[in-house]
């Protein structure tokens, strides 16, 4: 990730539902990620009901919680944390990869934005200052999340009004999946 951070649009996150699914592995520097997630959500004003913890074993389970909250049509957004160090094999390669087009896959089956917040580092001081330090990585992943569930909010309203205006042509549904 850059350190070249966008400015975050101010958003009023009263009606937003999210779920956070967090990883256990290099637990200490998760629960960072989330307390700054979960505080720059709650400063947006998303109350503590509108957001579903819900804890697994390690990153490389994150994206089978991810698709079942995902598809349960109960959030706005899904945001996935976890931390990955390097270690002496390539087992985090395998973890980002692996999961990063996972994250991916459940965004565009399920249609609910999904924030891929596993960090993956090649020492632990990286990964402390992406979660401890300045580079803060989740309170940018809290102003992601309440960006990307508004523009699912808006953007889903949106493509229901195309498909229902192809249906009332007598036409199939535009996005409808096969």
């Amino acid at each position: 990730m850059s350190q070249d951070k966008p400015i975050p649009d101010a958003i009023d996150g009263a009606e937003l539902r999210f779920a956070i699914v967090a990883a256990g592995y290099n637990g200490e520097l998760v629960e960072d990620l989330r307390r700054n997630l979960v505080k720059t959500l709650r400063a947006a004003n998303v109350s503590e009901d509108n957001i579903r913890q819900i804890d697994v074993p390690g990153s490389g389970e994150i994206p089978y919680a991810a698709y079942m909250v995902a598809m349960s049509g109960d959030y706005d957004c899904v945001i996935g944390l976890g931390v990955v160090i390097a270690g002496d094999t390539p087992h985090h390669e395998i973890i980002a990869h692996s999961t990063a087009k996972a994250l991916q896959d459940v965004a565009l089956r399920a249609e609910v934005a999904v924030i891929n917040g596993i960090i993956v580092t090649n020492t632990r001081a990286q990964a402390i200052e992406r979660c401890q330090g300045a580079l803060d990585r989740g309170t940018e992943f809290g102003h992601a999340a309440l960006t990307m569930a508004r523009h699912r909010i808006t953007l889903g309203e949106r493509l229901d009004q195309v498909e229902d205006e192809e249906r009332k042509r007598g036409g199939t549904e535009p996005f409808a999946q096969n």
